[in-house]
């Protein structure tokens, strides 16, 4: 079984539990959870932290493969 690091859980799962609502926000229903998000560009700026949020979760993936390759 594969261990993911946990880091790298953390980051996806906060990553995709920020991009729904930005994709709610850009398709119009963003209202219907907050105020705020009925403008599409609030949309906008949790899909671009989502993107940040999983790239950052791909750093410690990335490396604990290259851990693994090194030590088999």
């Amino acid at each position: 079984m594969r261990r993911y690091p946990l880091s790298f859980i953390v980051l996806t799962t906060l990553g995709v539990l920020c991009a729904l609502p930005g994709l709610l926000s850009l398709v119009g229903m963003g209202g219907l959870i907050h105020p705020v998000l009925d403008d599409p560009m609030a949309g906008v700026a949790f899909l671009v932290s989502a993107i940040a949020l999983i790239g950052s979760g791909a750093f410690p993936l990335v490396i604990e493969r290259l851990k693994e390759d090194d030590a088999g």
